[in-house]
């Protein structure tokens, strides 16, 4: 079950559980469309991997299923990013 992490890794800006701002990786890393546009070139910083619109849990299931409280911060520029194999240099 994912983890629904209450914020963006890059500048920490809030993101609840049924935002349409939250993209993630296949590892559950969770930006903001605003970095992930503009600092990430629409990739995981952690892992290289592509990052995609988080889906929204039900409300009637967050009852049972909550979203995580344990905020994440790793402030990240671009020229951090890990190569993407097979990407050309």
């Amino acid at each position: 079950m994912l983890e629904l992490r209450p914020n963006c890794e890059c500048c920490d800006r809030d993101l609840p559980p049924d935002s349409l701002q939250a993209l993630i990786c296949s590892f559950e890393c969770t930006f903001c469309v605003e970095c992930a546009s503009t600092r990430l070139a629409g990739r995981c910083p952690n892992c290289g991997g592509e990052l995609l619109r988080r889906p929204i849990r039900p409300a009637s299931k967050l009852a049972s299923h909550p979203a995580s409280t344990q905020r994440v911060l790793k402030p990240c520029a671009s020229a951090e990013l890990p190569a993407t194999p097979g990407a050309r240099r």
